[in-house]
């Protein structure tokens, strides 16, 4: 199913799927019962764009204090939930937007049934996180190692268990820290099943690898046409997951808005510290939510034609450059210059 004809849910007011505007989440890494903490981490997430947050819930101390943080934030909340089907019933009781469990791992069938039945009277989604690396070990005797049909087939098995109590609010996700396997496992899944998909490779590791990691398995499947919500996987500040998800979303074509920056990898032609100066104006342009494209590029071959069609644009020159705005040349600044003269121009046309 592609994003446009899956099922639709609504997750605290922000709707999943069937053609909604995909979604970027985090993960707080603070001890959940430690409300100032989780709030001042949420707080920082939701400056930076995130739009559904999780949080850990392990014991009944962190279940219980999902009230407390969501009255103090603005974004839905997501509690994760592994083992203890009461944690799950505790924080829908609470006002949690969203569950996600694997029906399975929660023990008998009764307490499958208590968990659908109060996530349906309160209109709370579940969502059915298969991971590669907790799959079944029926499942695993059977395929011998995890691959597609293993994690399908472990989704298509926690499905029948909440459709077996009349619950069909469900959200899916098919992780694996591989990412042919992951995109593998999502383009088998979007075939087989009618519900929102959550996307993100899990483990991907520290800022760099997870970053490129995420950018190839998230990336590709949106630009296939899947995925309604997605979570970047990083050993780093949960901020850093929401900067690259709102990231792959625009170079995936799915998310416009706010600043484009384009700027040239250098090479012997170039006669300005170009590194120095794109550097610069990408952190000083990242906060902008204007739709506007800004290059700074540094030499003669390429760099007019790129700093033309963007809105606002350098062109490096030997110690100087040329500014342009919306196709014209403004004028040539000394290169100590061009960074305060291309600010001073975004500003006084909008903001910065």
């Amino acid at each position: 199913m592609k994003r446009e004809n899956t099922k639709r849910i609504s997750v605290g007011g922000v709707a999943v799927g069937g053609g909604a505007r995909v979604s970027v989440q985090s993960m707080c890494n603070t001890r959940t019962w430690d409300v100032e903490a989780t709030v001042s981490q949420i707080l920082a997430l939701e400056e930076a764009g995130c739009e559904i947050v999780r949080l850990a819930i392990p014991d009944m101390r962190a279940a219980k204090a999902i009230d407390a943080i969501k009255e103090r934030v603005h974004i839905p909340l997501v509690g994760d939930i592994h083992f203890d089907y009461r944690l799950a019933l505790e924080a829908a009781e609470r006002g949690v937007d969203k569950i996600r469990i694997n029906p399975g791992n929660i023990g008998a069938e009764e307490n499958v049934r208590a968990v659908a039945e109060a996530c349906r009277r309160r209109s709370i989604p579940i969502r059915i996180g298969v991971n590669a690396g907790s799959l079944e070990k029926i499942l695993l005797e059977k395929y011998g190692h995890p691959c597609p049909e293993a994690l399908v087939e472990s989704a298509r098995g926690h499905i029948a268990l909440l459709n077996r109590y009349d619950f069909d609010d469900i959200c899916l996700s098919l992780k694996s820290s591989s990412v042919p396997l992951t995109i593998a496992s999502y383009r088998a899944a979007a075939e087989a099943f009618p519900y929102p998909l959550h996307l993100g490779v899990t483990e991907t590791g520290t800022l760099f690898n997870g970053t490129v990691q995420s950018a190839v398995g998230i990336g590709t499947l949106l630009s296939e046409g899947f995925g309604d919500t997605i979570r970047v996987s990083l050993t780093a500040d949960p901020v850093e997951e929401v900067r690259v998800g709102l990231a792959i979303l625009k170079a995936a074509g799915v998310r416009t808005g706010g600043v484009k920056f384009v700027s040239c990898p250098t090479c012997g032609r170039t006669e300005i510290d170009l590194i120095s100066l794109a550097k610069r104006v990408e952190e000083a342009v990242s906060h902008i939510d204007r739709d506007i494209t800004v290059a700074v590029m540094g030499c003669v071959v390429n760099g007019p034609g790129e700093a033309r069609e963007a809105d606002y644009g350098i062109a490096g020159g030997r110690d100087k450059g040329l500014i342009f705005k919306k196709g014209s040349v403004v004028g040539t600044w000394p290169y100590d210059e061009l960074f305060g003269a291309l600010l001073d121009m975004i500003e006084k046309d909008g903001g910065a």
